[in-house]
């Protein structure tokens, strides 16, 4: 297998295809692992990103993708779409995986890099072992840890889909924020997928979001131009293939519960949402969230609602399983492997412990306590 490296990502119409291919040829085709996504990121993060792409080929055939990014200030390097993507992967055919991954890292050495993580890497894929293969033979120490546990809703089929629709549509909740709702004006739900379609309707979601956070005193990722550019991008670049799905609840026309989210290869994703916070009493996204698993288990393609990362608590509720992420992280040296599996264990120690917790807390010079 021959490493062919980019310093940035080829606008490139057979590239394009090839790539594509192999996100379908992986154990789970993700949105996430297209080239449109890594293309977006590349434009709207190309100040503070470089991209690093590592092509794997036999012959003319490409067989593996490795989008990678370095960041010249942290001088680190990882995934390309780390910060966006709640997913991240090497591409290839799940038999080819430890091939090319031994082969990135071969090329990866060449690299003067302070260090090297992977984020995100679901634990269903063949990565993992590849890492472990690759790390022994450029003898890197690696350290892999549970991410995110990020949970799902499976829709089952034939009965336990339509319980599964059944429960939803028959919570008394539900119908009561509903009735509440419509005192209002009439409730109506779209779901946008066009290029301009969704370019109109960002602005009023954008500004919903970043409302939102700023009530509860934090900082939206949409005050920035980048996150802004992004979504843009995203949609921009999926036009005409559906994959990008912005989800509206609308009073009486006025949308009050947005979700930028995705459906891809039989999976609906529930990736960014908001709500108008005068509306907070009915639960708007709660409601957007049923309608859009209610809808999901309406179509014959879809067959997952997955929820992404972010422990809320109403996930849990709405999840029927749950997809573990590692994230793994490769060193030269090895007091610095030491140090970071030291930290992780002190930290889960802190976590089970809530007297050592809240000493810890009461310690630490930034404590409200």
């Amino acid at each position: 297998m021959r490493i062919i490296v980019h310093t940035e990502i080829p606008e490139d119409a057979e590239l394009h295809g090839q790539w594509n291919a192999l996100v379908q040829s992986m154990e789970r085709p993700e949105v996430f692992y297209t080239i449109e996504w890594a293309l977006a990121m590349q434009t709207a993060y190309g100040s503070s990103l470089k991209p690093l792409l590592l092509l794997g080929y036999e012959g003319d055939d490409l067989v593996g993708v490795a989008s990678l990014a370095t960041d010249p200030i942290r001088k680190s390097l990882g995934f390309l779409a780390a910060t966006t993507a709640d997913y991240c992967d090497f591409l290839s055919l799940p038999e080819k995986r430890t091939e090319f991954v031994d082969a990135t890292f071969s090329e990866l050495q060449r690299i003067n890099s302070a260090s090297i993580a992977f984020a995100n890497l679901p634990s269903d894929s063949q990565t993992s072992k590849a890492l472990l293969n690759g790390s022994r033979s450029t003898k890197c120490h690696i350290f892999i840890r549970p991410a995110y546990a990020c949970a799902q809703v499976d829709l089952g089929t034939g009965a336990l889909r339509q319980a599964l629709k059944d429960s939803l549509t028959g919570k008394k909740k539900l119908r009561r924020f509903f009735r509440q709702m419509e005192r209002q004006g009439p409730v109506t739900f779209v779901h946008l997928k066009s290029w301009k379609q969704i370019q109109d309707a960002l602005p009023a979601f954008v500004q919903a979001h970043v409302s939102r956070f700023e009530a509860t005193g934090r900082t939206s990722s949409l005050s920035t131009r980048e996150r802004r550019l992004f979504l843009e991008e995203l949609a921009r670049r999926f036009d005409g293939s559906g994959a990008v799905t912005l989800s509206m609840l609308k009073i009486a026309d006025r949308p009050v519960a947005w979700n930028y989210g995705f459906q891809f290869h039989g999976s609906w994703f529930w990736y960014q949402p908001t709500f108008d916070s005068s509306q907070e009493e009915n639960s708007p996204g709660y409601c957007l969230l049923s309608q859009i698993v209610i809808d999901a288990c309406d179509s014959d393609g879809m067959h997952l609602v997955d929820l992404g990362l972010g422990d809320e608590g109403y996930k849990e509720r709405f999840g029927n399983r749950v997809r573990q992420t590692f994230h793994a992280t490769l060193t030269q040296s090895a007091a610095a492997h030491l140090g970071k599996v030291a930290r992780y264990k002190a930290a889960n120690i802190v976590k089970r412990s809530p007297a050592i917790e809240s000493a810890v807390r009461r310690l630490l010079p930034d404590s409200k306590q």
